[in-house]
């Protein structure tokens, strides 16, 4: 291993691009960022100006490698992780986009999920991606282009355009045009891909309606993706890593072992629990994706979604005025010998897994005269670690494999109290890094490990530095009476949905 290389780590996010030059030892030395154009042409629309994240993510890409002050001769690798379901179309003669690339976020396919749930494609659908019909993957996002298009359909069908994830967007214009290529885990979340056969299936094609000429060769996450030429960031060399934020997350984690976890705490919140060398479907309305094991590999993982986590306490501030910053809420919940009964459930846009209850609203029961600001920000608090338990029980018993650790990142992360106090709910340790940017690191991994930096991923692992472990220190039966107290408290806001419904009677 040689100390003078290093990899690029490009973090092509859904608001900027954040690239590292990560050493060999583990350290960074040298990062950049910058943010970019949110388009919102109608209500529930999002879009992305492709030619836009190119520039962005080249000019960071190239400040970083300055900062490090390596050149480009010491950039063994590029590592690559994205948004995961944003789609790009482009001109394969030109590489230049047809359309604004289709967000992840964007919600103008509901109509064609409907339609598609109607027909009673839902449970195949399920079966062969371990996704759902959703506007959120990649899918539909080409079907509505298509249909809207008609023009772009028979370009694609004639070979004439290029279709993909951000990731591939990237390596398209890194390599020059040379390499169309996406790696499984990002398509893993397009519903085109089928988890067992690990290819795009020609069932799927056919009921999205994309022509296969226009998508991307499928490859490993660690390996080869072609070689950046000169002309893109100033130096030449290869890319060699390539996942999805979430997965790459996973493996910046270490969690390649059936029984680790990593949650993100950010706004909402992140989980994936790694399974292992075969696809596990759900019974609790989480999903099924793609991971890499610890060679950079396909494996599988659980994965599910807190729709408001980091957000509930950002309301408390913005919306009630009780807090002046997020970093008093852990003085405010270490203040208080317990939470005195008092529960928020922050389903400000409903309940996800497992509870699945879209139209219930934010609840919070418990409440006297002796309740103030600091049980309101504890209760808060509580729910990302109620919640969290919530979905890790469910991944749990889907998957037969306990829980043996979870691994944290994210703003929330950083807060002892939360994290001291998932550990109890948990009855597990909860492990965070030394440095907690592990989607950007998880990149960096993967490439490095193609590019002989590391060995093996545990050698990038230990390279990072020692992590802090919370252990759990709540006793089985007060762990038992709290969890009991939310389980109550999510029955009172899905209750309060049904009573909503129900017509006024009169008195």
């Amino acid at each position: 291993m040689s100390d003078s290389r290093a990899v690029l780590a490009i973090d092509q996010g859904t608001t900027g691009t954040r690239c590292l030059v990560v050493g060999a030892n583990g350290g960074v030395l040298g990062r950049d960022y910058s943010e970019f154009t949110q388009h919102f042409p109608r209500p529930g629309w999002v879009e992305h100006d492709a030619e836009e994240i190119w520039e962005v993510t080249a000019r960071v890409a190239r400040r970083a490698v300055e900062r490090a002050g390596t050149g480009g001769t010491g950039i063994a690798a590029i590592g690559i992780t994205n948004q995961r379901e944003t789609v790009v179309v482009w001109d394969r003669e030109t590489g230049r986009p047809v359309h604004r690339a289709i967000v992840w976020q964007d919600r103008r396919t509901a109509g064609i999920c409907r339609e598609l749930r109607e027909a009673g494609h839902q449970e195949g659908v399920r079966e062969r991606t371990g996704l759902v019909l959703d506007p959120y993957f990649s899918g539909t996002k080409l079907t509505w282009l298509f249909r809207e298009r008609p023009d772009l359909r028979a370009r694609a069908e004639a070979g004439e355009l290029a279709a993909g994830t951000v990731d591939t967007w990237l390596i398209y214009r890194l390599t020059g045009g040379r390499v169309h290529a996406t790696d499984h885990t990002n398509a893993s979340r397009t519903l085109l891909y089928n988890l067992r056969s690990r290819a795009w299936d020609d069932e799927l094609l056919n009921l999205f309606e994309v022509p296969p000429a226009v998508l991307p060769e499928i490859r490993p996450s660690s390996g080869e993706f072609g070689y950046a030429r000169g002309e893109a960031l100033g130096f030449e060399t290869a890319v060699q890593g390539v996942a999805g934020d979430q997965q790459a997350a996973l493996f910046g984690q270490g969690c390649w072992v059936p029984g680790l976890a990593k949650n993100t705490y950010g706004t909402g919140a992140f989980l994936l629990l790694y399974v292992g060398a075969q696809p596990t479907l759900s019974e609790h309305g989480l999903l099924t994706t793609l991971a890499c094991d610890a060679a950079g590999r396909p494996a599988y993982a659980l994965e599910g979604s807190i729709f408001i986590a980091g957000a509930a306490i950002q309301w408390l501030r913005d919306g009630l005025g009780l807090i002046r910053s997020a970093s008093e809420a852990e003085g405010l919940a270490r203040g208080l010998e317990g939470n005195e009964g008092v529960y928020f459930v922050p389903a400000f846009v409903g309940l996800g897994a497992p509870h699945w209850e879209p139209e219930a609203r934010g609840t919070i029961v418990g409440l006297t005269r002796g309740t103030t600001r600091a049980h309101l920000v504890r209760a808060a608090l509580e729910a990302m670690a109620y919640g969290t338990a919530d979905v890790l029980q469910a991944m749990a018993r889907d998957a037969g494999v306990p829980l043996a650790e979870l691994r944290v990142d994210g703003g929330a992360a950083a807060n002892d109290w939360l994290m001291e106090f998932q550990a109890g709910i948990l009855g597990v340790p909860v492990r965070r890094p030394a440095m907690v940017e592990t989607t950007a690191l998880g990149a960096a991994a993967l490439a490095g490990l193609a590019a002989g930096l590391w060995d093996e991923a545990a050698a990038f692992l230990d390279a990072l530095g020692d992590a802090q472990v919370f252990e759990p220190r709540l006793g089985a039966g007060e762990r038992a009476r709290l969890i009991a107290g939310w389980r109550k408290a999510v029955r009172a806001a899905t209750a309060w949905t049904e009573l909503a419904a129900v017509d006024d009677l009169g008195p």
